[in-house]
């Protein structure tokens, strides 16, 4: 539509001055597109609103999947097209996180080794439960603890819940004893950490050569394994092309998620690498101890059906605020 039908079409009490102003304001946050020239001069929705459309996620769901309207094939426009367009944290976003981190900064100025050593590790903790936990452990935060301090199995638990723990420890203590090695990001860095995630559960290591299904959706992940390793390839650009250490934490979040590029562990791999690269930049890291399982994948399955990101972004946000106020006091 042109400036003059949309300022006809919304029917608000400003002048037409004002609509042209608002519009390019839109375009200059990627909402909206503009083509053409003069009295020519169209807008159209931007690909990249998609993005941040407000949804109602509660209600979203209430809907089964097969009544839900979703992409149901991997965009492959997505990395290389809208996300590399767009900023993903508003101004206000960004004065919350930037106010959070130097708070986080100040705490760790404050703090003696032995104490960061001591904090880092109860972190890690609960990292390695509530991460296990969202891929269905039934090991307790006390059991985890118990089982990380003492290497005592918690009775009555398979021996693979507690290799999944174990290996949850062992990678985050990789990549805090080697902060700087997952920059730039590679395809070889992150099967490396994926390596150490999946150890003695009987996963494939490597990129996937079959098809997997996700419970819950039917969003179908690519199924070739060339086409992962171009989708990972293209992923790894856009991160090392961005700056803003906030962005390449989510989209590392999300990114891997939706690839699925190994046949098991991937979210475990987001939230490690994801981690890793907060680590690397001198930024609070996520446990993600105070976040509902099923909230989380909720705001996924959101992002793999809609490639909408407000949910998780909001959820991003609330656990960042959570560790640095909960850790390095």
């Amino acid at each position: 539509m042109s400036s003059s039908e949309i300022h006809e079409g919304v029917d608000l009490d400003v002048g037409n001055l004002t609509t042209k102003r608002n519009l390019s304001k839109l375009v200059e946050g990627k909402l909206l597109s503009r083509s053409g020239i003069g009295k020519a001069t169209k807008y159209e929705i931007s690909a990249t609103y998609k993005l941040f459309i407000p949804i109602d996620i509660d209600q979203y769901f209430e809907q089964e999947s097969d009544q839900r309207e979703i992409a149901e094939g991997f965009n492959f426009s997505l990395i290389e097209g809208v996300l590399s367009q767009v900023a993903l944290f508003d101004d206000i976003d960004m004065d919350v996180l930037i106010t959070l981190q130097s708070a986080y900064s100040d705490n760790l100025f404050e703090l003696s080794p032995s104490i960061h050593k001591q904090e880092l590790e109860r972190l890690a903790i609960d990292l390695s439960w509530k991460s296990s936990q969202i891929e269905g452990n039934t090991y307790s935060l006390l059991e985890t603890e118990q089982l990380l301090k003492e290497k005592k199995e918690a009775i009555g638990k398979r021996r693979d819940e507690a290799t999944m723990l174990l290996n949850h420890k062992e990678a985050l203590d990789y990549v805090i004893e080697k902060p700087e090695h997952i920059n730039p990001i590679s395809i070889q860095k992150i099967e490396e950490i994926h390596s150490l995630l999946i150890k003695d559960l009987g996963v494939d290591q490597g990129l996937r050569k079959r098809v997997v299904g996700i419970t819950g959706t039917n969003y179908r992940p690519l199924d070739n394994e060339f086409q992962i390793q171009d989708a990972l390839g293209s992923m790894c650009d856009l991160l090392n092309a961005r700056e803003n250490i906030f962005e390449k934490a989510l989209l590392l979040l999300l990114l891997i998620s939706y690839i699925q590029p190994f046949a098991d562990g991937n979210k475990r791999t987001a939230r490690i690498v994801s981690n890793a690269i907060l680590i690397s930049g001198g930024y609070c890291p996520l446990s993600f101890r105070t976040v509902d399982s099923l909230d989380y994948k909720k705001a996924l399955l959101l992002f793999y059906e809609q490639n909408n990101i407000v949910a998780f972004k909001e959820i991003f946000i609330d656990q960042f605020a959570f560790a640095v106020n909960t850790y390095f006091q």
